[in-house]
């Protein structure tokens, strides 16, 4: 019984990591931003060892005695064998009986074997590296890896450009395609040192760029996820540092951003004050990244007093 109900953990461990794998991909933008999916798979793995690793602490298995049981001998006729009485006359005695008795006389269980844990582990890493090929195949050709050198060359280029005009300076922009720096690593979609001249952006944050400046298109929040962090950290390379302060000003300089990526005015100021609506639910953990009461039309914190729009 304790046997049955751990293969049917195993069993929905590997399918519920099939169904999220599944909704990471296609699912909304939100889950892709919020989950980074190498933390998935390293919980996934994390189970399958810890599986393993319980299932080599019982022990090995002893198969389970398939000889013909008390009640099978009653019912089918197997005859039960009482040493201490006579044995029956030949006449009275089943041939094709005695000879099946003999041959259920002299089976022997199975050895006790650690094989049958260790092949659902391998099993279990098997069903992940598949899904790890999935997601690599699905990003190699829909994501900012699916774009040539060349071009992505072009596009690293025009977003240092544009944050150099917000950063008042030249500065270089990059994006982090080794992921060592943000992402799964920092929990950021960018990182850049106060005042420096480098900006660090996560591949998803730069391919949606390329899609506003060289095809066009915009994905609603994430268009404007993008936007807005890549003037968020040209303004941490001008020199601010307060993260709320620094998110006020880059959803301010955003709208001008978007224009110059080829968006319309009014669709990068609806952009821009969906993320700041967004802002105000940030929760606990990034509370810091939360625009202060001052940022609002003809606040401290407005670049352009004289303009009733904002941001």
């Amino acid at each position: 019984m304790e046997e049955r109900a751990g293969s049917s953990a195993w069993l929905w461990v590997r399918i519920a990591l099939v169904v999220f794998v599944l909704v990471w991909i296609l699912g909304p933008s939100e889950l892709r931003d919020g989950i980074p999916i190498a933390l998935v798979f390293l919980v996934a793995v994390g189970l399958e060892v810890h599986f393993l690793v319980g299932a080599l602490r019982e022990g090995p298995r002893e198969a389970p005695d398939r000889r013909p049981q008390e009640v099978d001998r009653e019912r089918y006729g197997f005859e039960t064998v009482d040493e201490d009485e006579p044995a029956a006359d030949d006449e009275d005695v089943d041939d094709d009986l005695l000879e099946e008795e003999d041959e259920w006389e002299y089976w022997e269980p199975e050895p006790l074997s650690y094989l049958r844990p260790v092949r659902r582990f391998a099993a279990g890493v098997a069903v992940i590296a598949g899904l790890a090929g999935l997601i690599w195949f699905v990003e190699s050709r829909t994501g900012w890896d699916s774009i040539s050198g060349e071009t992505r060359a072009r596009a690293v280029e025009r977003f240092s450009e544009e944050a150099s005009r917000i950063a008042e300076k030249p500065v270089s922009i990059r994006c982090d395609e080794s992921r060592d720096y943000v992402g799964a690593v920092q929990h950021a979609d960018g990182v850049a040192v106060v005042g420096g001249e480098l900006a660090i952006l996560t591949p998803e944050i730069c391919h949606e760029l390329y899609r506003i400046a060289f095809e066009g298109e915009t994905t609603g929040s994430r268009s404007g996820r993008a936007i807005a962090v890549l003037a968020h950290e040209a303004w941490h390379l001008r020199g601010e540092r307060a993260e709320g302060t620094t998110e006020c000003y880059g959803l301010q300089s955003g709208v001008e951003l978007g224009q110059q990526l080829g968006l319309s005015e009014g669709t990068a100021r609806r952009l821009m004050r969906q993320q700041l609506t967004e802002n105000a639910l940030r929760g606990p953990g990034t509370s810091e990244y939360r625009v202060p009461a001052e940022c609002r039309d003809g606040g401290s914190l407005d670049l352009d007093a004289e303009s009733s729009a904002f941001p």
